[in-house]
């Protein structure tokens, strides 16, 4: 796990290279792509900042990702900026995910939402192919801790979907219920099973334990597919965990979602969607006609603005860089958990992520609206309140929150 951390210089060049390698609408005869550079009544080309504003400058060029880069070369007109996606697509696959070279897919995408959904679309898709049956032979697995989008992919898709319930303690699948959802599928006439496994979901941060589930799967003797949600936690459990089978070096994986929207601290609609190699040609889209070399991902057309800020992140920290500021982040997350153990709140808290998710009975209603703690319901059903430890909470607002969480509990000590 390792890529370069660069100077400003070095990114600002880079960047400014790949725009230079793209067709500019301003200077160039462009006349059949129907787009645009962003609309100068607005946006002023001539804005003294944008020479030091690389990623501004791309936004302002307004370059279309349209299609996958990593699969085939796509419209010669942005050739600049689909270089970049395809090295911030190598340092997510193959140095944060164990990927081997060359030997996956991936693109960047409107978030974690259509990432999960790309997958399961991959999945159906080649399943009805490879085996003749209908979408309603098809089944997702997924905790009830897994995010929404897997019942928007079903819906969508026309998959069944089966939630399994966690533990309350642990937020974890047990073998026994994992093995009853599968029976429970069969039984409604599934044949072909996705699984979903979460490196970090979003309320509890919690990571599904794959190593003994995943012989489950293998046990039911149905063609199966694992996916990995890594959304939260993409770029922050590797980090923290290097003995994890949630990577494509686990051979089980095919596909991963992570958000650089979130941890990595891009633009929101910045996710990142990943697959062996292989997979995507089963959502090419052949009615594409006109784009050249084809689609075959879900969103179509899309920003090139948004994966030059993922890259330009990654590489201003560096993979050593990344790992310390990840490092601080859970440090400052064990501090908390430490108060909090000491005043006797209960959480739920996977030790190497940044998440801390405390009993809403045990904290009050005014303390979670002023410090803005999401709950896992909101109106009365709330059960959970969830703080996520990131660049905006300094020390100082923990130390705020826990006095004033000290004060409320004083009198009902």
């Amino acid at each position: 796990m390792y890529w370069e951390q660069k100077s400003t210089e070095i990114i600002k060049g880079e960047v400014l290279t790949a725009l230079a390698h793209n067709r500019n609408y301003r200077s160039s005869a462009v006349l059949g792509l129907p787009a645009s550079y962003l609309d100068p009544e607005v946006f002023p080309p001539d804005a003294a900042f944008l020479e030091d504003a690389p990623f501004a400058k791309v936004f302002m060029e307004n370059p279309n990702h349209i299609g996958c880069h990593t699969l085939v070369g796509g419209e010669s007109a942005f050739g600049g900026t689909h270089a970049l996606e395809r090295d911030l697509i190598r340092i997510c696959a193959e140095e944060m995910m164990d990927a081997p070279a060359a030997g996956y897919d991936g693109y960047v995408a409107s978030g974690g939402t259509e990432a999960n959904i790309q997958a399961m679309w991959i999945f159906r898709n080649m399943f009805m192919e490879q085996y003749g049956i209908g979408s309603q032979h098809i089944g997702i697995l997924y905790s009830s801790d897994s995010h929404y989008s897997f019942y928007k992919a079903g819906n969508l898709l026309q998959i069944k979907t089966f939630e399994i319930e966690v533990a309350e303690e642990s937020r974890q699948m047990s073998v026994d219920v994992y093995a009853a959802a599968i029976r429970k599928a069969q039984a409604a006439g599934v044949r072909c099973l996705i699984g979903v496994f979460n490196m970090g979901t979003t309320m509890f941060g919690s990571v599904d334990d794959i190593s003994s589930l995943l012989p489950v799967l293998k046990a039911s003797g149905m063609p199966y597919k694992v996916h990995v949600d890594g959304a939260f936690g993409g770029f922050v459990y590797p980090f923290s965990n290097k003995e994890h089978a949630l990577t494509f070096n686990n051979p089980e994986v095919s596909s991963m979602t992570i958000d650089a929207h979130k941890m990595l601290q891009a633009p929101y609609g910045t996710g990142i969607f990943m697959a062996r190699k292989g997979l995507m040609e089963f959502t090419h889209t052949v009615e594409a006609s006109y784009v050249l070399g084809g689609d075959s991902t879900l969103s179509g057309s899309r920003s090139g603005a948004n994966l030059v800020a993922a890259w330009m992140i990654l590489n201003t920290h560096g993979s050593e860089g990344w790992r310390t500021k990840i490092a601080g982040l859970l440090a400052l997350t064990d501090e908390l958990c430490g108060i909090l153990d000491q005043m006797g709140i209960a959480y739920y808290r996977n030790p190497e992520m940044n998440l801390v998710t405390m009993r809403a009975n045990q904290i009050p209603a005014a303390l979670a609206e002023k410090y803005l703690l999401v709950p896992d319901s909101h109106g009365e059903n709330a059960h959970w309140y969830k703080i996520v430890v990131m660049d905006h909470v300094k020390p100082a607002i923990l130390r705020s929150f826990i006095e004033d969480l000290q004060a409320a509990c004083a009198p009902m000590a």
